[in-house]
């Protein structure tokens, strides 16, 4: 297994959920993390627990200021050797509830955000010869219900992404794109859709979510592999949950 200690590892969404954890994760066995998220307070608070000398972070929206960040960790760090594309949102709806507006956003943030953050940091990784990608999508970019349309699609993308990131990296670059399923983060929030938050608890979704820590862990598994394999897809979901 890689040895994480003095790897520097640029993490979207860092501001709570599995971003967060993993950046604590990281810590403990002697990365560096560079995060981003709009929640600055949040990551200020998480940088002076951490220690600020592992932590380098700036208040970012995934659609527009993610090459800042990663320039960020190279002038502290010199060097960005992971990339947790972390950051999403997941406003589910009916489609005939007509909500483009959030549409839109999930597209910005779940689509655009990990091109962006890709975009940020290939080139580096790729001229250095070395690099991994994380990309996080869900299990519903490998299925669709009632609700998930338009997430689902983004999600899907997601897989699509990553895909093609790996066979245009060949050899240089390691991707891994995880699909996770019910865990407790802040991402059902951002449903608005009294009806599906309805669906959602008839299903018992909150009841069978487990620790973000278990999708956290999972990533740092990911960044542990050797140089010379990656975990390509990896699915993670409750034991207890059907969809």
């Amino acid at each position: 297994m890689r040895d994480l200690n003095n790897m520097t590892v640029m993490i979207t969404g860092a501001s709570s959920g599995f971003g967060m954890v993993t950046a604590k994760m990281l810590v403990e066995q002697g990365a560096n993390v560079v995060l981003g998220a709009r929640r600055v307070d949040r990551l200020q608070t998480l940088s002076e627990e951490l220690g600020e000398e592992n932590v380098a972070f700036q208040e970012m929206d995934i659609t527009d200021q993610v090459h800042a960040l990663a320039q960020l960790g190279i002038d502290k760090f010199n060097k960005i050797d992971a990339l947790v594309n972390n950051a999403g949102i997941m406003p589910l709806s009916l489609l005939n509830a007509g909500r483009t507006d959030e549409w839109d956003e999930m597209i910005d943030t779940n689509v655009k955000g990990v091109l962006y953050g890709i975009d940020a940091v290939l080139q580096h990784m790729l001229d250095r010869g070395d690099g991994v990608i994380v990309n996080i999508s869900s299990v519903a970019g490998l299925r669709v219900f009632e609700g998930s349309a338009v997430y689902s699609a983004t999600k899907f993308a997601v897989r699509a992404i990553s895909e093609g990131l790996r066979a245009e990296s060949a050899g240089k670059i390691q991707v891994t794109c995880i699909y996770p399923g019910a865990f407790k983060t802040e991402l059902g929030f951002s449903i608005k859709d009294t009806s599906i938050l309805e669906r959602l608890m008839k299903l018992g979704m909150a009841e069978i979510a487990q620790p973000a820590e278990r999708v956290a862990e999972t990533i740092v598994f990911a960044l542990q592999q050797e140089k010379g394999v990656a975990l390509n897809e990896i699915v993670i979901r409750p034991t207890a949950q059907e969809l």
